[in-house]
């Protein structure tokens, strides 16, 4: 037997035994319910022969009965709610066999070479890791008989590996993760997965708000048992989930293990990409009420722009040549779709449809439906600022025009301890919160393609969304740097001729003559913190911008 058998079957044998710990916990849980019931039995089984007897011991016997009556009532009702609450489900995708056929085929000769059961269906999801979920709980089998506890679990696969990856990287980075279906049909570590997992729902619903007060005070007792459970069961779980997962990488050794190391690369790669997409790309038209419907493609397009510009990764782009994984799915436009809308839900709180408010953009669209849009809002913002502070327009025969200088002369002009930018920091960063709170709510929606069928969200549980907020809070000066960056912005479209455009990497970009100007920065925040306009008047005067024309606003 190999070095790499022997320590599969040791990790096997942990992670059992660590199981077995975990249920005789909920044995231990059990023994201590019944506790009561059996000494009553024992105090009316003495009574009855003859024992015991007299007064006092009649009374300690109702008395003792009462407690175990009452502890086992207790106790069914924490049962019955911890089997009836629903343990969240990542949000995914569903992909059909249908439509992915040669994708599930890789999946199950996977399967087949490392001797493990084949995962029942396939998920995706906005993210870059790939796990397997248990949906056997009877809340997402959808009224399934008792036979689809046994079912095995489902794979979920993060969407940018499928663009990004070629098939040959895919099936090796999916090879331990296919290994781990082999531990989920361990009948022990099955059910004390489920143990835990129905704790873990029990406290969730424990914490949930928004219950009255009769329903609040039983929840949270259940809450209280169950998060007692837990703290006992932790280290045990934390090892099990450990040895399971060490199990199925020295099993999947034997697949593809050189190709993995090198695949790996390419999953921290695609990680970078992805959270550059989001923060940088995805986020600002999230805030203007589109959503991406290609993330996935950017994904590619952010990538490849990530090797053009890094001599360290020049290598990546010889594999654009190969197969990408996305060919395995019948229609990949249609997943993509479904994926980015989810991943807009989930990182911005978006609604599920479509509609005048909340409309899908594609990447040709973007520069006008995004870039020049954010500029023109942000710069008439800055000008309805300016003029609840009272500031002067710059031009006396016009002053209804609003023009980059009017925004100059008053950033280079004398101010208070903080300058001029200080109080229009300020009130920009005031004008900002209160745009946000009144901002409208989606109005009637169409369905989309990602739509059709269940939400993917249904399964989720109370934690509101969006999960976490993709970009930390700005401060007052950081706004009033992009509101004057977006002000120069819309006058060299309306004056230079230049025009708004897309950077895979930095998003909004500033297009003069075909090549983006990414000089901007510099002398715009020389104007804002400084009250120096030289820089910027020297970048406008090279530019060919002029700063008194008038500019167009949303």
């Amino acid at each position: 037997m190999s070095g790499i058998d022997v320590g599969e079957e040791l990790g096997a044998r942990a992670a059992q035994a660590r199981a077995l710990a975990l249920l005789r916990i909920r044995s231990r849980a059990l023994a201590v319910v019944i506790t009561p019931a059996a000494v009553a039995v024992v105090l009316f089984a003495a009574g009855a022969q003859g024992h015991l007897g007299g007064p006092v011991w009649d009374g300690v016997r109702w008395a003792v009965l009462g407690v175990a009556v009452v502890v086992l009532l207790v106790a069914a009702a924490v049962a019955v709610a911890v089997a009836r609450a629903r343990p969240a489900v990542s949000p995914t995708v569903p992909v059909a066999e249908e439509g992915a056929p040669d994708l599930y085929r890789l999946v199950r000769e996977l399967a087949d070479r490392l001797g493990v059961p084949a995962p029942s269906a396939i998920a995706l999801t906005p993210d870059c890791d790939s796990w397997l979920e248990d949906r056997t709980h009877r809340a997402h089998r959808g009224g399934a008989g008792r036979e689809a506890r046994n079912t095995a679990p489902v794979l979920v696969i993060g969407s940018p590996f499928l663009w990004w990856m070629r098939v040959a990287e895919l099936r090796a980075v999916l090879a331990p993760v296919v290994a781990g279906t082999d531990s989920s049909a361990h009948p022990d570590i099955a059910a004390a997965r489920r143990f835990v997992r129905g704790l873990d729902a029990a406290v969730a619903d424990g914490a949930a708000p928004g219950r009255g007060a009769l329903r609040a005070v039983p929840a949270a007792f259940t809450g209280w048992v169950a998060r007692l459970l837990l703290r006992a069961c932790r280290e045990h779980a934390a090892e099990m989930e450990r040895c399971v997962a060490a199990t199925a990488s020295m099993r999947a050794q034997g697949v593809d293990y050189a190709l993995r190391i090198a695949a790996q690369e390419q999953v921290g790669l695609a990680y970078a990409g992805w959270d550059r997409l989001l923060t940088r790309v995805a986020l600002p038209a999230w805030r203007m009420g589109r959503w991406p419907s290609r993330l996935d493609a950017g994904v590619v397009s952010a990538l490849t722009e990530l090797s053009r510009r890094d001599r360290l990764a020049d290598g990546f782009t010889s594999r654009l040549g190969e197969r990408p994984a996305c060919d395995l799915l019948e229609e990949p436009g249609i997943a993509d779709e479904a994926t980015s809308l989810l991943a807009a839900r989930l990182f911005h709180g978006g609604p599920a449809e479509s509609g005048p408010d909340w409309a899908p953009v594609d990447w040709q669209q973007y520069p006008d439906e995004v870039v020049d849009r954010k500029w023109r809002t942000e710069a008439a913002r800055l000008h309805r600022v300016l003029d609840a502070m009272g500031v002067p327009p710059a031009s006396v025969a016009d002053p209804a025009v609003p023009t980059l200088a009017r925004v100059m002369e008053h950033l280079a002009g004398p101010g208070g301890p903080g300058g001029p930018g200080e109080e229009l920091a300020a009130g920009i960063g005031a004008a900002v919160a209160r745009d946000d709170a009144q901002a409208p709510a989606p109005g009637p929606a169409q369905p989309t393609a990602s739509a059709a069928g269940a939400d993917p969200l249904d399964l989720w549980g109370p934690d509101p969304l969006p999960l976490f907020p993709l970009q930390p809070p700005r401060t007052g000066t950081e706004l009033l740097a992009d509101h004057v960056a977006a002000m120069v912005c819309c006058a060299a479209v309306d004056t230079a001729g230049a025009a708004p455009g897309l950077d895979w990497l930095d998003g909004p970009a500033l297009l003069v003559d075909g090549e983006r100007r990414a000089d901007l920065a510099v002398p715009v925040l020389s104007l804002v913190e400084d009250g120096d306009p030289d820089p910027l008047r020297s970048w406008l005067a090279e530019v060919g911008v002029r700063s008194d024309k008038p500019v167009r606003l949303v």
